[in-house]
């Protein structure tokens, strides 16, 4: 969801988040540590509105002197805390430190926006230089004994303190961030664990560098236009236009995105060219060439297990989980293990479908993975007389965002919006928004990047040019990143409804952000537990196919009428078909990622070679007691980038997933029995979930919105897992 620098940031202590700022830019320090002078761009705050971010004025050669002036400047400031003399009180030790970094947030939130949508080789090359840098600069702060004894002094101290709850937990969450991180570890602990986090920064650096390389690299080439077949004309012309950009006129591209399923496999009438168009997908970064990442697993899974080992816990998903709603992994693995059985029967009896629709259409074989989709779609096409293709042209994606996402963004919490021109944008396919507020203020700006380039990294995201912060009157200014496939010139950009919903679930993060209403940074928006992070997003996938917004925006691109009524109906009654794999391949995809972080430390030093690598993986899909050989996992270990991009990343976390759509689904069920799309409701929501940032007790943030415990119930219903009792 979030950039890889805001993480990284967060990981090393609450006044490390990437975009943290401070009152002033030069604070009341001890005359006794030199503060260095501020110089460049980032010296300061963007003169645009709200500071967003200049790019007419940034350049790639900023960036490498910008990062080491702003570490230098965050060393001095820390150090400046350690040598107050005064007695350690919150303000002139826990704020303080909350407002060290200022420069570093403003570098990172902009380099890190850049690395993920808009890349080059130069960027690149800074980033695979400065990762490792960046994480010795946070470790020093995070493992510094005099920093740390301050903030301990004011911990042991809190009782006698008069705190606002959200001190309180300011205080509580710079303690524990520090622990977590070693802070109570001895001095060889501590270099130790200092030397596996560096080499763990440049290792997911690397991994995440080969890993989009090898998705370009792995764009399915073929030459007789006769096998894309079944492709729309649209998209047929966007293969030829990708094949001529990388000079092969004549012929035709399709382009891998991140998952292991590819979307032309629903179309393609081919069976050879499906074959070949997973294959690449499946083995793109496993090849034994320059971008195979196995060995770069094997080094990430050894040197995780080796760091929890320093700190007591027998696995890396027993560390990492520490500050995670569900707190364990045991409580995560058997709130997924409880739907393996109705899953892997659905599986079975779908695949047994799928093969008579295969035997019906005077085919000889049974159904394999890239089959999949193709009958998938012929199948529902049967039973609910839906044609996909239909569908499209009723979502224009400038339609959806409009006419849709901020349609339901207006009904349910009074915001308007009006596009920017006049700002600066990272890339040409950027637009930029005003956001105003129930109260006509304005509340933040809103970039929107919706389409797939060979430069960005696979999947959608949100994350932060500007994170928000009441004492320092910071408002936010957030950005939506997707990847979806451009039409060509001239062409309607039209997408998918998998894509609709993508829209909104990215835009549930971005009010999440826009929302905030915390003092400190540290604490605003989105920086909650892993586990909770996919909830709002996952929430507003509801209002997709909410019939009132439905009606404003799903119109046809060319005559403007509205969605037929029973074309709904039919997308609606579909929802719950194809379970076995849709929800499948993410359960598996969970599941794998834990099988990976539960290994104790002599399990992954085992795991030494590339082929051990995928030895493992096998091994490990097999033990899941799934139909992995019909259904793979939502992402391959060698292209599982959630999990393998950065030092944390979603690693023994992709099962939030799964954990926030339970939460989510009963969630749904409340706005409807309260009436569904209304002000009412939004502010409710506002108030005591997007507005709360990482402020409370996420059981308690939840059950002040819905009133009930979280049940895995209404999920498996609406999967369809389950007989639904309503």
């Amino acid at each position: 969801m979030t950039t890889r620098f805001i993480v990284a940031a967060a990981l090393a202590g609450t006044s490390l988040a990437g975009c943290t700022t401070m009152t002033a830019e030069t604070a009341e320090r001890p005359a006794a540590v030199a503060i260095p002078q501020a110089t460049g761009y980032f010296a300061q705050p963007s003169t645009l509105p709200l500071h967003a971010p200049d790019f007419t004025k940034i350049s790639d050669a900023d960036f490498a002197p910008a990062f080491e002036q702003a570490m230098a400047i965050q060393r001095a400031e820390v150090a400046a805390i350690v040598a107050n003399p005064d007695a350690p009180t919150f303000a002139n030790t826990i704020v303080a430190l909350e407002d060290t970094g200022k420069m570093l947030g403003r570098v990172e939130s902009v380099f890190g926006s850049l690395t993920g949508a808009n890349t080059n080789p130069t960027l690149d090359a800074i980033d695979a230089a400065i990762s490792p840098k960046l994480t010795a600069h946070y470790d020093a702060i995070s493992l510094d004994p005099g920093l740390f004894a301050r903030v301990k002094a004011v911990y042991d101290n809190r009782a006698a303190m008069s705190m606002t709850p959200e001190d309180a937990k300011l205080l509580e969450d710079t303690y524990d961030r520090m622990v977590h991180a070693g802070a109570e570890l001895t001095p060889a602990q501590k270099e130790a664990v200092k030397a596996i986090n560096a080499r763990l920064s440049a290792v997911t650096t690397e991994f995440g560098q080969k890993l989009t390389d090898a998705t370009k690299a792995n764009a399915l080439v073929v030459a007789d236009k006769a096998r894309l077949a079944g492709l729309p004309e649209a998209e047929i012309a966007a293969a030829a236009k990708l094949a001529a950009e990388r000079g092969q006129d004549g012929s035709y591209a399709i382009a891998l995105q991140n998952t292991t399923q590819q979307p032309p496999l629903a179309s393609l009438k081919d069976r050879a060219t499906r074959e070949a168009l997973f294959e690449k997908s499946w083995n793109r970064a496993q090849r034994g060439n320059a971008n195979d990442t196995r060995a770069l697993i094997a080094e990430i899974v050894n040197l995780r297990a080796k760091k929890a080992a320093l700190f007591g816990a027998p696995d890396w998903a027993t560390y990492q989980m520490w500050d995670r709603m569900a707190k364990n992994p045991k409580t995560a693995l058997g709130f997924m293990e409880q739907m393996v059985p109705a899953l892997e029967a659905t599986q079975r009896a779908d695949a047994a479908a799928l093969n008579a629709e295969i035997k019906a259409s005077g085919k000889d074989f049974t159904v394999q993975p890239w089959d999949w989709q193709m009958y998938a779609n012929q199948l529902k096409a049967k039973k609910f007389d839906l044609d996909e293709d239909a569908v499209k042209p009723y979502f224009e994606v400038n339609r959806v965002l409009e006419d849709g996402v901020f349609f339901m963004a207006n009904k349910l919490y009074g915001l308007s919006f009006k596009k920017r021109d006049d700002l600066p944008v990272y890339h040409p396919d950027v637009t930029v928004y005003d956001v105003i507020d129930r109260d006509g203020s304005q509340l933040g700006l809103f970039y929107f990047d919706p389409f797939q380039r060979d430069n960005k990294r696979g999947g959608a995201w949100m994350s932060y040019f500007v994170k928000p912060s009441q004492r320092d009157g910071k408002m936010p200014v957030v950005y939506n990143v997707l990847n979806i496939p451009k039409a060509p010139a001239g062409e309607p950009q039209l997408v998918s409804f998998d894509n609709v919903e993508t829209m909104f679930h990215e835009f549930g993060h971005a009010v999440h952000g826009l929302f905030a209403d915390q003092q400190y940074g540290s604490l605003s928006g989105t920086s909650v537990a892993r586990d909770f992070v996919e909830f709002p997003s996952q929430v507003h996938e509801i209002w997709a196919s909410y019939p009132e917004v439905l009606a404003n925006y799903a119109k046809h691109y060319q005559t403007g009428e509205p969605i037929p009524q029973e074309l709904i109906a039919k997308i609606q009654a579909a929802a719950k078909f194809d379970q076995g794999y849709q929800f499948g391949e993410v359960v598996e995809a969970a599941l794998l990622d834990m099988k990976w972080h539960a290994l104790s430390p002599a399990e992954a030093a085992a795991i030494d070679t590339p082929e051990k690598v995928t030895a493992f993986e096998d091994k490990a899909l097999k033990e899941l007691g799934l139909a992995v050989d019909l259904v793979p996992p939502r992402y391959r270990t060698s292209y599982f980038r959630h999990i393998f991009s950065d030092p944390a990343g979603y690693s023994a976390g992709y099962y939030s997933y799964l954990w926030t759509e339970m939460l989510d689904r009963a969630s749904r069920q409340w706005f409807l029995d309260n009436g569904g799309l209304t002000r009412a409701n939004g502010d409710h929501f506002r108030a005591t979930v997007l507005s709360r940032g990482g402020t409370q007790d996420y059981f308690e943030m939840y059950k002040a919105f819905t009133g009930r415990e979280p049940d895995v119930k209404p999920m498996l219903e609406a999967r369809g897992l389950v007989a639904d009792t309503k």
